[in-house]
Protein backbone atom coordinates (compact mmCIF):
# COMPACT_ATOMS: atom_id res chain seq x y z
CA UNK A 1 0.00 0.00 0.00
CA UNK A 2 1.33 3.73 -0.63
CA UNK A 3 2.80 5.35 2.45
CA UNK A 4 0.84 8.12 2.53
CA UNK A 5 -2.83 6.73 2.88
CA UNK A 6 -4.92 8.51 5.11
CA UNK A 7 -6.22 5.35 6.22
CA UNK A 8 -5.06 1.97 7.04
CA UNK A 9 -6.71 -1.03 4.85
CA UNK A 10 -7.90 -3.93 6.98
CA UNK A 11 -6.00 -7.15 6.63
CA UNK A 12 -6.58 -10.76 6.80
CA UNK A 13 -4.13 -13.07 6.75
CA UNK A 14 -5.19 -15.85 4.02
CA UNK A 15 -3.37 -18.82 2.88
CA UNK A 16 -1.59 -17.25 -0.55
CA UNK A 17 -0.83 -14.01 1.67
CA UNK A 18 -2.11 -10.70 3.33
CA UNK A 19 -5.36 -9.22 1.69
CA UNK A 20 -6.13 -5.97 1.52
CA UNK A 21 -9.36 -3.71 1.13
CA UNK A 22 -9.33 -0.80 -0.97
CA UNK A 23 -11.39 2.16 -0.72
CA UNK A 24 -13.12 2.77 -4.41
CA UNK A 25 -10.92 4.72 -6.57
CA UNK A 26 -12.28 6.78 -9.60
CA UNK A 27 -15.57 6.38 -9.22
CA UNK A 28 -15.19 2.03 -8.91
CA UNK A 29 -16.27 -0.29 -6.33
CA UNK A 30 -13.64 -1.15 -4.06
CA UNK A 31 -12.31 -4.38 -4.36
CA UNK A 32 -10.00 -6.80 -3.06
CA UNK A 33 -6.38 -7.89 -3.89
CA UNK A 34 -3.90 -10.48 -2.38
CA UNK A 35 -0.53 -9.20 -1.98
CA UNK A 36 1.62 -12.20 -3.06
CA UNK A 37 5.73 -12.54 -1.91
CA UNK A 38 8.15 -12.96 -4.99
CA UNK A 39 11.59 -13.96 -4.68
CA UNK A 40 13.40 -10.74 -4.74
CA UNK A 41 10.65 -8.77 -5.64
CA UNK A 42 8.05 -6.85 -3.54
CA UNK A 43 5.03 -8.11 -4.60
CA UNK A 44 2.26 -8.96 -7.02
CA UNK A 45 -1.19 -7.41 -6.91
CA UNK A 46 -4.08 -9.90 -8.16
CA UNK A 47 -7.01 -7.45 -8.48
CA UNK A 48 -9.88 -9.94 -8.61
CA UNK A 49 -12.91 -9.36 -10.62
CA UNK A 50 -11.67 -6.42 -12.67
CA UNK A 51 -8.69 -8.03 -13.55
CA UNK A 52 -7.45 -9.81 -16.87
CA UNK A 53 -3.94 -11.24 -16.47
CA UNK A 54 -2.20 -8.58 -18.26
CA UNK A 55 -3.27 -5.75 -15.72
CA UNK A 56 -1.96 -7.91 -12.69
CA UNK A 57 1.53 -5.43 -11.95
CA UNK A 58 4.62 -7.19 -10.11
CA UNK A 59 6.05 -4.02 -8.24
CA UNK A 60 9.65 -4.28 -8.96
CA UNK A 61 10.66 -1.01 -6.93
CA UNK A 62 9.40 2.21 -4.83
CA UNK A 63 11.14 5.09 -3.64
CA UNK A 64 9.85 7.92 -1.94
CA UNK A 65 10.49 10.91 -3.83
CA UNK A 66 9.18 14.50 -3.51
CA UNK A 67 6.15 13.71 -0.85
CA UNK A 68 5.52 10.90 -3.73
CA UNK A 69 6.49 7.49 -4.72
CA UNK A 70 8.79 6.71 -7.80
CA UNK A 71 7.52 3.01 -9.00
CA UNK A 72 8.82 0.60 -11.22
CA UNK A 73 6.07 -2.16 -12.08
CA UNK A 74 6.06 -5.30 -14.55
CA UNK A 75 3.36 -6.91 -16.33
CA UNK A 76 3.10 -9.72 -18.73
CA UNK A 77 1.62 -7.64 -21.89
CA UNK A 78 -0.91 -9.36 -24.13
CA UNK A 79 -0.10 -6.91 -27.35
CA UNK A 80 3.68 -7.60 -27.32
CA UNK A 81 3.70 -10.97 -26.10
CA UNK A 82 6.45 -10.43 -23.52
CA UNK A 83 6.78 -8.80 -20.06
CA UNK A 84 7.54 -5.17 -19.74
CA UNK A 85 8.48 -2.44 -17.45
CA UNK A 86 7.26 0.71 -16.89
CA UNK A 87 8.02 3.34 -14.29
CA UNK A 88 5.22 5.27 -12.35
CA UNK A 89 5.29 8.53 -10.36
CA UNK A 90 2.41 8.98 -7.93
CA UNK A 91 2.19 12.76 -6.27
CA UNK A 92 1.47 12.53 -2.88
CA UNK A 93 -2.64 13.06 -3.54
CA UNK A 94 -2.58 9.79 -5.78
CA UNK A 95 -1.05 8.38 -2.95
CA UNK A 96 -3.99 9.66 -0.53
CA UNK A 97 -5.94 7.81 -3.34
CA UNK A 98 -7.19 11.56 -5.22
CA UNK A 99 -7.66 11.07 -8.63
CA UNK A 100 -4.90 13.19 -10.33
CA UNK A 101 -4.50 13.89 -14.11
CA UNK A 102 -2.18 11.03 -16.07
CA UNK A 103 0.77 12.27 -18.23
CA UNK A 104 2.84 9.54 -20.43
CA UNK A 105 6.30 9.96 -21.74
CA UNK A 106 7.84 8.29 -24.72
CA UNK A 107 11.76 7.69 -24.63
CA UNK A 108 13.81 7.74 -27.50
CA UNK A 109 16.40 5.69 -28.96
CA UNK A 110 18.62 2.78 -27.05
CA UNK A 111 16.34 4.17 -24.09
CA UNK A 112 14.78 2.10 -21.35
CA UNK A 113 12.19 3.25 -18.72
CA UNK A 114 15.24 3.79 -16.51
CA UNK A 115 16.74 7.15 -18.72
CA UNK A 116 13.73 9.48 -17.89
CA UNK A 117 13.28 8.79 -14.57
CA UNK A 118 17.04 8.89 -13.40
CA UNK A 119 17.98 11.57 -15.93
CA UNK A 120 15.73 14.38 -16.33
CA UNK A 121 14.11 15.75 -12.70
CA UNK A 122 10.25 15.55 -14.06
CA UNK A 123 9.03 14.62 -10.13
CA UNK A 124 9.52 17.56 -8.35
CA UNK A 125 7.37 19.35 -11.58
CA UNK A 126 5.01 16.57 -11.55
CA UNK A 127 4.71 16.64 -7.41
CA UNK A 128 4.19 20.66 -7.97
CA UNK A 129 1.03 20.14 -10.49
CA UNK A 130 -0.59 16.74 -8.81
CA UNK A 131 0.26 14.55 -11.91
CA UNK A 132 0.79 10.94 -12.46
CA UNK A 133 3.55 9.71 -14.90
CA UNK A 134 3.67 6.90 -16.68
CA UNK A 135 6.70 6.25 -18.78
CA UNK A 136 6.91 2.95 -20.61
CA UNK A 137 9.84 0.90 -21.94
CA UNK A 138 10.98 1.48 -25.70
CA UNK A 139 10.52 -1.67 -26.96
CA UNK A 140 9.70 -5.60 -26.24
CA UNK A 141 12.46 -7.05 -24.18
CA UNK A 142 13.72 -10.86 -23.02
CA UNK A 143 13.03 -12.18 -26.77
CA UNK A 144 14.80 -13.66 -29.54
CA UNK A 145 14.05 -12.47 -32.75
CA UNK A 146 16.93 -12.58 -35.25
CA UNK A 147 18.91 -8.86 -35.51
CA UNK A 148 16.57 -7.16 -32.50
CA UNK A 149 20.44 -6.31 -31.02
CA UNK A 150 22.53 -5.62 -34.44
CA UNK A 151 21.86 -1.72 -34.94
CA UNK A 152 21.14 0.73 -31.99
CA UNK A 153 18.26 1.93 -34.40
CA UNK A 154 16.13 -0.79 -34.94
CA UNK A 155 15.12 -3.30 -32.67
CA UNK A 156 15.86 -3.84 -28.67
CA UNK A 157 15.34 -0.28 -27.65
CA UNK A 158 13.92 1.50 -31.14
CA UNK A 159 10.76 0.19 -31.74
CA UNK A 160 9.46 3.39 -32.92
CA UNK A 161 6.39 3.20 -31.85
CA UNK A 162 4.43 1.87 -34.64
CA UNK A 163 2.79 -1.86 -35.23
CA UNK A 164 4.84 -3.73 -37.40
CA UNK A 165 3.45 -5.82 -39.99
CA UNK A 166 6.43 -6.96 -40.99
CA UNK A 167 7.65 -10.66 -39.64
CA UNK A 168 9.50 -11.42 -37.36
CA UNK A 169 8.59 -8.17 -35.70
CA UNK A 170 5.00 -8.59 -35.78
CA UNK A 171 3.79 -10.69 -33.36
CA UNK A 172 5.98 -9.00 -30.86
CA UNK A 173 6.49 -5.05 -31.88
CA UNK A 174 3.24 -3.34 -31.66
CA UNK A 175 4.28 -0.36 -29.17
CA UNK A 176 1.36 1.68 -30.44
CA UNK A 177 -1.28 -0.10 -29.30
CA UNK A 178 1.10 -1.24 -26.30
CA UNK A 179 0.78 3.14 -25.42
CA UNK A 180 -2.57 3.66 -27.40
CA UNK A 181 -4.62 0.85 -25.94
CA UNK A 182 -3.02 -2.05 -23.08
CA UNK A 183 -1.22 0.33 -21.50
CA UNK A 184 -4.14 3.11 -20.80
CA UNK A 185 -6.35 0.20 -19.64
CA UNK A 186 -3.70 -1.19 -17.28
CA UNK A 187 -3.16 1.95 -15.65
CA UNK A 188 -6.80 3.31 -15.19
CA UNK A 189 -7.21 0.00 -13.91
CA UNK A 190 -3.99 0.01 -10.58
CA UNK A 191 -4.30 4.06 -10.38
CA UNK A 192 -6.14 6.85 -9.27
CA UNK A 193 -6.34 8.38 -12.83
CA UNK A 194 -9.04 11.48 -13.29
CA UNK A 195 -11.69 10.03 -15.73
CA UNK A 196 -10.21 11.70 -19.35
CA UNK A 197 -7.50 13.97 -18.11
CA UNK A 198 -5.06 12.18 -20.14
CA UNK A 199 -1.75 14.18 -21.31
CA UNK A 200 1.16 12.48 -23.89
CA UNK A 201 4.70 14.00 -24.52
CA UNK A 202 8.19 12.37 -25.33
CA UNK A 203 11.44 12.94 -26.64
CA UNK A 204 13.32 12.27 -30.04
CA UNK A 205 11.80 8.97 -31.30
CA UNK A 206 9.19 9.50 -28.71
CA UNK A 207 8.44 12.64 -29.92
CA UNK A 208 7.47 11.15 -32.72
CA UNK A 209 5.70 8.84 -30.74
CA UNK A 210 3.93 11.48 -29.07
CA UNK A 211 2.91 12.85 -31.70
CA UNK A 212 1.36 10.09 -33.59
CA UNK A 213 -0.84 8.84 -30.94
CA UNK A 214 -2.36 12.06 -30.35
CA UNK A 215 -2.99 12.91 -34.09
CA UNK A 216 -4.37 9.21 -35.01
CA UNK A 217 -6.59 9.28 -31.87
CA UNK A 218 -8.57 12.57 -31.35
CA UNK A 219 -9.15 13.34 -27.57
CA UNK A 220 -7.72 10.32 -26.36
CA UNK A 221 -4.84 12.94 -25.02
CA UNK A 222 -6.08 16.40 -23.84
CA UNK A 223 -2.50 17.75 -23.89
CA UNK A 224 0.63 16.72 -26.50
CA UNK A 225 4.34 17.98 -26.30
CA UNK A 226 7.55 16.90 -27.58
CA UNK A 227 11.17 17.03 -27.00
CA UNK A 228 13.35 17.21 -30.56
CA UNK A 229 10.44 14.96 -32.22
CA UNK A 230 11.83 12.70 -35.27
CA UNK A 231 8.97 14.89 -36.93
CA UNK A 232 8.71 12.99 -40.42
CA UNK A 233 10.29 9.98 -40.25
CA UNK A 234 9.40 9.59 -44.26
CA UNK A 235 12.35 11.41 -45.09
CA UNK A 236 14.98 11.21 -42.23
CA UNK A 237 17.70 8.41 -42.39
CA UNK A 238 16.17 6.86 -38.84
CA UNK A 239 12.86 6.73 -39.76
CA UNK A 240 12.92 4.84 -43.48
CA UNK A 241 15.23 2.53 -41.57
CA UNK A 242 12.69 1.47 -39.69
CA UNK A 243 9.55 2.04 -41.47
CA UNK A 244 11.16 -0.34 -44.14
CA UNK A 245 11.91 -2.71 -41.46
CA UNK A 246 8.53 -2.59 -39.36
CA UNK A 247 5.88 -1.70 -41.97
CA UNK A 248 7.30 -2.56 -45.34
CA UNK A 249 8.54 -1.29 -48.67
CA UNK A 250 6.03 0.49 -49.87
CA UNK A 251 5.86 4.24 -48.66
CA UNK A 252 2.17 4.88 -48.83
CA UNK A 253 2.15 2.45 -46.13
CA UNK A 254 3.78 5.07 -44.03
CA UNK A 255 2.06 7.89 -44.01
CA UNK A 256 -0.21 6.68 -41.05
CA UNK A 257 3.52 6.48 -39.02
CA UNK A 258 4.57 9.63 -39.70
CA UNK A 259 3.85 12.97 -37.63
CA UNK A 260 3.74 15.64 -41.19
CA UNK A 261 2.26 13.47 -42.85
CA UNK A 262 -0.87 13.14 -40.40
CA UNK A 263 -0.92 16.45 -39.72
CA UNK A 264 -1.23 17.38 -43.52
CA UNK A 265 -4.50 15.36 -43.55
CA UNK A 266 -5.91 15.61 -39.68
CA UNK A 267 -9.72 17.03 -40.03
CA UNK A 268 -10.84 15.84 -36.37
CA UNK A 269 -11.06 18.39 -33.14
CA UNK A 270 -8.72 21.27 -33.30
CA UNK A 271 -5.09 19.99 -31.94
CA UNK A 272 -2.14 22.16 -30.40
CA UNK A 273 1.02 20.68 -30.81
CA UNK A 274 3.72 21.89 -28.26
CA UNK A 275 6.92 21.46 -30.14
CA UNK A 276 10.56 21.98 -28.79
CA UNK A 277 13.85 21.99 -30.82
CA UNK A 278 17.33 22.36 -29.21
CA UNK A 279 19.19 24.75 -31.67
CA UNK A 280 22.53 22.71 -31.38
CA UNK A 281 20.99 19.33 -31.76
CA UNK A 282 23.69 17.51 -34.37
CA UNK A 283 20.47 15.03 -35.45
CA UNK A 284 18.65 18.86 -35.93
CA UNK A 285 21.39 19.59 -38.18
CA UNK A 286 21.75 16.51 -40.51
CA UNK A 287 18.02 16.59 -41.25
CA UNK A 288 16.98 13.05 -38.92
CA UNK A 289 14.24 15.36 -37.35
CA UNK A 290 13.08 18.11 -39.68
CA UNK A 291 10.51 19.82 -37.33
CA UNK A 292 10.50 22.35 -40.39
CA UNK A 293 8.11 19.90 -42.31
CA UNK A 294 5.71 19.11 -39.72
CA UNK A 295 5.73 22.94 -39.45
CA UNK A 296 5.15 23.27 -42.84
CA UNK A 297 2.16 21.49 -42.83
CA UNK A 298 0.55 22.80 -39.69
CA UNK A 299 0.38 26.37 -41.34
CA UNK A 300 -1.74 24.75 -44.12
CA UNK A 301 -4.29 23.52 -42.01
CA UNK A 302 -6.05 25.23 -40.13
CA UNK A 303 -6.87 21.90 -37.14
CA UNK A 304 -3.90 22.38 -36.07
CA UNK A 305 -1.78 24.80 -34.27
CA UNK A 306 1.56 24.48 -32.85
CA UNK A 307 3.78 26.14 -30.30
CA UNK A 308 7.35 25.90 -31.43
CA UNK A 309 9.89 26.85 -29.19
CA UNK A 310 13.57 26.73 -30.32
CA UNK A 311 16.08 26.84 -27.63
CA UNK A 312 19.55 28.61 -28.71
CA UNK A 313 22.93 26.37 -27.33
CA UNK A 314 21.10 23.08 -26.55
CA UNK A 315 21.83 19.94 -28.00
CA UNK A 316 19.57 16.39 -28.37
CA UNK A 317 20.40 14.71 -24.38
CA UNK A 318 18.66 15.12 -21.01
CA UNK A 319 20.93 17.95 -20.14
CA UNK A 320 18.29 19.95 -22.21
CA UNK A 321 15.44 17.87 -21.20
CA UNK A 322 15.86 18.51 -17.37
CA UNK A 323 16.28 22.58 -18.26
CA UNK A 324 12.40 22.67 -19.70
CA UNK A 325 10.76 19.54 -18.72
CA UNK A 326 9.02 21.63 -15.81
CA UNK A 327 8.09 23.94 -18.55
CA UNK A 328 6.61 21.23 -20.42
CA UNK A 329 4.86 19.41 -17.51
CA UNK A 330 3.64 22.89 -16.50
CA UNK A 331 1.61 23.42 -20.29
CA UNK A 332 0.61 20.09 -19.52
CA UNK A 333 -0.83 20.56 -16.09
CA UNK A 334 -3.06 23.89 -17.16
CA UNK A 335 -4.61 22.05 -20.06
CA UNK A 336 -5.25 18.53 -17.88
CA UNK A 337 -6.42 21.20 -14.90
CA UNK A 338 -4.09 19.56 -12.73
CA UNK A 339 -4.28 21.45 -9.28
CA UNK A 340 -1.19 22.88 -8.03
CA UNK A 341 0.16 21.89 -4.60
Amino acid sequence: MPSGSSKKPRLKRTAAGPSFKLPSISGMSSFAFTYSPQKKKLGVLSFGHIMTANMVLELISSVKCFEGEQRVYQHNSRTLNCDMTFGVFLPAAALDKTPCPVLFFLSGLTCTHENFIQKSGFQQHAAQHGIIVVNPDTSPRGLELPGQDDAYDFGSGAGFYVDAKQEPWSKHYKMYSYVTEELVEVVNANLPVAAGRRGIFGHSMGGHGALICALKNPGLYKSVSAFAPIANPSEGAWGKKALTGYIGADTSDWDQWDATRLVSQYESTPQELFIDQGLADNFLAAKQLLPENLLAAADSNEHIQTIYKQREGYDHGYFYISTFVGEHIAYHANLLKATKV
